[in-house]
């Protein structure tokens, strides 16, 4: 049985992808939120074998629940389920841990096709994105896995402590994060970090 949890912000598309999986016999919905840490008690509580991420949602997006998923359970696999096809999200989400990336305006039995991969542990990518090109760039990325989640709180405009509670490390460490950050960027302090985070989160 391949178990699946599901977090989108928008209810509509949860309620359309139960109603086209029920029937699948190896399928069970384990669970589904529609918000980042909703998504994590789930994940924690049920540990699904795929989980459907949106990018986007409120109090935790996407790359961040990603990134808390995959260092507590590094054998799930997670499909990115969201409208932003630009290079730079796709990126986020590959560098937080997904292995698979898909547009909302798919058709429903591209997610089929995507759970069924993933729950082999294969990878699984959206026809329409230039995923070659995106791996490449995110291997050449200059921050590491820990800065770039860090940089997606920043844009969210969570303060170091705020950040420090919720990552569960200190105040200290994160504050050390963002002056190597700024260094690594070519940066000249914590406003040119915010607006620099707020410029690249999810590339709009």
């Amino acid at each position: 049985m391949i178990t699946v949890a599901i977090a989108e912000d928008h209810q509509a598309l949860i309620d359309g992808m139960l109603s086209y999986l029920e029937y699948e016999e190896d399928i069970q919905i384990v669970g589904h939120a529609n918000d980042g840490e909703s998504l994590l008690k789930i994940v924690r509580r049920k540990q699904p074998k795929v989980v459907i991420c949106d990018i986007r949602m409120p109090k935790m997006d996407g790359i961040v629940a990603t990134n808390h998923i995959k260092k507590e359970f590094p054998h799930i696999n997670i499909l990115a389920f969201t409208m932003y096809d630009q290079d730079r999200a796709v990126q986020q989400m590959l560098d937080a841990g997904a292995t698979g990336y898909i547009l909302k305006n798919s058709p429903l039995k591209v997610v089929l096709e995507a759970i069924y991969a993933l729950s082999e542990h294969k990878t699984y990518y959206d026809a329409k994105l230039n995923i070659g090109q995106i791996s490449k760039n995110s291997s050449e990325s200059i921050l590491s896995r820990r800065e770039k989640e860090i940089l997606a709180l920043i844009a969210q405009r969570k303060t170091s402590k705020e950040i420090a509670e919720l990552l569960f490390i200190s105040k200290s460490t994160i504050d050390t994060h963002r002056k190597n950050m700024i260094q690594k960027l070519q940066l000249q302090g914590a406003n040119e970090l915010l607006g620099y985070a707020i410029e690249q989160k999810y590339a709009f």
